[in-house]
């Protein structure tokens, strides 16, 4: 094997020191100080590889290594923040696997015809502000300034603020963005986020496709009254609608949409939140995922059906608003075929498969040649304290990416 997995292990063990939870795990939120520490130390990395690191309006960290040609170039990575009480390797995975690269060549001596990037993309975990992926989505044109003010962090402080406090120049979000054709092809290496390569007994994934979310935030508004002192038939309890929306989001994702349609309620906040009181409101957030359109499409028009109908039914005001409606993603084939034959070539079985969670190659598949590595993910863990991935597929899916990118940052 040509990487080294000790580096990589001295990798994420550093990388983990940032944002750092007694009980294990890390709580790193973008535009925080611990992702300002997790950044230092990639630049520092990177400079110790001869790179030097830029920094766009949006945060995205970009470092080069030239080419024999002034081409577009390879692009590799992912991200470095997490969510709250999170695990590891979530986006680092994908960081130390490019960082490995480029050290495997500079060893080698490698010279390629293509330039190779490494990136970092900013704030692809939504925990703060409530939307992922906003450094690849301003990339490729899918943030607005509207929506730099329009998303809050739990403080109420913008994301055009936190960028502002960071150190970023919001204002400067339309030269972020890139063209198709200014990057040849990426790739992005990542935990699985589920149980299917484990189950399987398979220490890699190429990822064919990846599902795409629909957010709804609901406000139920029924009326706070006394517990003892209000009739069973004389209430409009806010909560008990909202239990009925959340087994209904279950029910239309089980068995009323597509085979893999999958929804989540994330979050139910209940007021007044007191035992003695009958609660007046409840918010819901909702997450309805898919890998084909039309079904993802379909679940979203059943539960919108359905909270019309509690509503009706319960007497209770319900409000709705679409946070997100992104589509799915089908990746590049030639990626996909680069990717098996690295796989094949390298003796390490491998299964196609699509991705349900959410990626910046979603987004670079816009403008770019894009495909996925997944390694697994022990008991399908993550973003918990408790993710894990053994270093032994790490490094066999650093070595993957290695293959793939000789191969690609060859080619003219």
């Amino acid at each position: 094997m040509r990487v080294k997995a000790e580096r990589i292990q001295n990798d994420l063990e550093n990388l983990a020191r940032f944002g750092k939870l007694e009980g294990g795990g890390i709580s790193r939120l973008a535009f925080t100080s611990a992702d300002r520490e997790a950044r230092q130390y990639l630049q520092h990395s990177l400079a110790q590889q001869g790179l030097n690191t830029t920094q766009d309006a949006m945060g995205n960290m970009r470092a080069r290594r030239s080419g024999i040609r002034n081409l577009a170039p390879v692009m590799i990575g992912s991200h470095l923040d997490s969510v709250p009480s999170g695990g590891c390797f979530d986006g680092v995975v994908g960081i130390v696997a490019a960082l490995e690269v480029i050290r495997v060549l500079d060893e080698q001596g490698i010279k390629t015809l293509r330039p190779i990037d490494i990136i970092n993309f900013s704030a692809e975990e939504s925990s703060r502000f409530r939307a992922s992926t906003l450094g690849s989505k301003a990339m490729t044109g899918h943030l607005s300034r509207e929506q730099l003010h329009m998303y809050k962090d739990k403080e109420g402080l913008s994301l055009y603020e936190a960028m502002r406090l960071f150190g970023l120049n919001p204002e400067g979000l339309e030269s972020v963005r890139i063209q198709p054709g200014d990057v040849y092809a990426f790739i992005e290496t990542h935990i699985e986020q589920g149980r299917v390569l484990e189950s399987l007994g398979v220490p890699l994934g190429v990822v064919t496709s990846i599902a795409a979310p629909t957010r709804i935030r609901v406000h139920l508004t029924g009326r706070a009254d006394h517990s003892g002192a209000t009739p069973m038939d004389l209430r409009a309890d806010a909560l008990v609608a909202a239990g009925e929306v959340i087994l209904g989001v279950e029910r239309i994702a089980s068995v009323e949409a597509g085979p893999h349609t999958v929804g989540t309620v994330g979050y139910a906040n209940a007021s007044p939140g007191v035992l003695n009181v009958i609660p007046g409101q409840v918010e819901l957030g909702i997450d309805i995922r898919d890998i084909d359109k039309n079904s993802k499409d379909l679940a979203v028009s059943k539960v919108i059906s359905l909270l019309e109908d509690v509503g009706r039914r319960r007497e209770v005001k319900v409000d709705y608003e679409i946070l997100a409606d992104e589509a799915p993603v089908t990746l590049s084939g030639k990626i996909i075929n680069t990717l098996e034959m690295a796989a094949q070539a390298l003796g390490y079985p491998y299964r196609l498969m699509p991705s349900g969670a959410g990626h910046d190659a979603m987004y670079m598949a816009e403008v770019a040649q894009t495909g996925m590595i997944f390694v697994p993910s022990q008991e399908g863990i993550s973003h918990n304290i408790a993710e894990y991935t053994p270093l032994e597929d790490i490094a066999r899916g650093t070595e993957v990416l290695l293959e793939a990118v000789l191969q690609l940052a060859d080619e003219e």
